[in-house]
């Protein structure tokens, strides 16, 4: 039976980065993984697959509608090789879960390949027990335990995934033919990206969404100007509709709901993807056996220092509080790793920044508008357009504008808000102003560089106070 300083279970974003760590903060630690490649799903089945898709699709997207010719390349015939763009996702996965496992190499961290699950305590420790791949089991004990373990796809009472013709995002990503029509339940991140990918390959896309708008807590003003340009895309909604029933056969699927106004409707299509959400994921952990629970919706408690109600069991990511991120996770990680080494971890969860990665692409960090006037903050509005910008004409990709919210007394920067070209990068630079409590003035009167589509934040910061320079 092998003792570690730290074992932690799951070797997703905040498994294997607090792993790394804390090995380098001098702790002997163990990482138990289920799924046979570290990275969990982001770098498995989620971000990375997705993104490597969303490219391949928006260059294929642009070649065969002509968006090139406006560049001077004309193409005579554009074909679609799906083997060819599946082939390329699996590469770029493997690279980086090899990469992964480099790494742990690298920074002597033992990784086991199998499932683990506590066994309640052991000595001045806790006691975890690995069925590994071969059958076999492996007992550990170790003198701190962190719970990394992600979350799943979220399934519907009435849409049971069949990973045929009902699907999670996992099969939407391995699909070996474009679908002639595809249902999306769910107008979040994940059903906006992967209707995206297969929109642009070709499928007749039309997202079923309960809410009146969609991209969730996103700034409405924001998630409004991202439905217009979906629409002109092709890309179908029904907004305010009740899912209701999902019926599959061998010729398809029939989503049935009602809208609005009461009345029945119905959808047919080749496949549904269901993009409802996902939840945390503690089955088979042997919470039990030393006392541990989650709440109703499945989310494991901790203090502010990611302490469980156990003393010295920690929880982070997707199983705790916060958004679904691996962003957020990876920090959290870092930040049990540095607790334990004892220095002052610490995640500010008032600057983590989402980003849905359609295109245009949104981001955002901080407050939103709704929010700031539910909390009855006085805040002022500087916003600026893409199509004002040198770089994002040069680009061809013009939609979109930047809005920074400010405190109205203090001038303090309070959300900012993206839909425009490679806001994914570009929101970094809002990301460090509000760690640095940074004012629209200082954002305002940094440098920044000519022609880069960065310029439209800092004309927005200046438009905070109505003296933009190039709109």
């Amino acid at each position: 039976m092998s003792t570690f300083d730290l074992v932690i279970i799951g070797g997703g974003p905040a498994g294997y980065t607090g792993a790394i760590r804390a090995s380098q903060l001098g702790l002997k630690v163990a990482v138990v993984e289920k799924r046979g490649t570290l990275g969990g799903t982001c770098l498995n089945v989620g971000c990375i697959p997705s993104k490597a898709l969303l490219e391949s699709s928006e260059h294929y997207a642009m070649a065969a509608h002509g968006d090139f010719a406006q560049h001077g390349v004309k193409m005579a015939k554009v074909e679609l090789d799906l083997k060819a763009m599946m082939d390329r996702r699996v590469k770029i996965v493997k690279g980086l879960t090899d990469g992964i496992q480099f790494l742990m190499k690298k920074n002597k961290v033992t990784v086991f390949d199998g499932m683990g699950a506590l066994k309640g305590k052991s000595g001045d420790g806790f006691a975890v027990s690995v069925k590994l791949k071969d059958g076999k089991t492996e007992e550990l004990v170790g003198k701190k335990i962190m719970l990394a373990t992600g979350s799943v796809p979220s399934e519907l009472p009435f849409a049971k995934f069949d990973g045929k013709k009902v699907i999670s995002s996992t099969e939407a990503l391995e699909l070996d033919q474009v679908p002639k029509k595809l249902l999306v339940i769910g107008g979040g991140v994940i059903g906006l990206e992967l209707g995206s990918v297969w929109q642009r390959l070709g499928s007749e896309v039309t997202v079923i969404e309960y809410a009146p708008m969609i991209c969730g807590a996103t700034d409405q003003g924001i998630a409004k100007q991202l439905l217009k340009i979906l629409e002109k895309q092709g890309m179908k909604f029904s907004l305010s509709t009740k899912v209701s029933a999902v019926e599959a056969s061998s010729s398809g699927v029939t989503v049935k709901a009602e809208a609005a106004d009461g009345a029945k409707v119905e959808f047919k299509g080749d496949l549904v993807l269901v993009a409802a959400g996902r939840r945390p994921y503690s089955e088979g952990l042997g919470l039990e056996t030393v006392g541990l629970k989650v709440d109703n919706r499945g989310v494991m408690p901790i203090d502010d220092h990611f302490q469980t109600a156990v003393p010295g069991i920690y929880a982070v990511g997707d199983l705790v509080r916060g958004p679904m991120l691996a962003h957020k996770a990876e920090e959290e990680g870092v930040a049990v790793a540095e607790i334990l080494a004892g220095k002052p971890g610490h995640v500010n969860y008032e600057t983590v920044p989402s980003v849905i990665y359609t295109w245009p692409e949104v981001a955002s960090v901080g407050a939103t508008e709704e929010q700031l006037k539910t909390q009855g903050k006085a805040y002022k509005v500087g916003a600026f357009p893409f199509i004002a910008n040198g770089r994002a004409r040069a680009l061809g990709a013009t939609d979109g504008q930047v809005k920074i919210l400010a405190d109205e007394k203090t001038d303090r920067v309070l959300g900012v808000h993206i839909i425009g070209p490679r806001a994914s990068e570009i929101i970094s630079e809002a990301v460090v102003a509000m760690e640095f409590s940074a004012s629209s003035e200082d954002i305002a009167r940094s440098f920044h560089g000519h022609p880069t589509l960065s310029e439209v934040i800092r004309e927005a910061a200046l438009a905070v106070d109505k003296r933009a320079r190039q709109g």
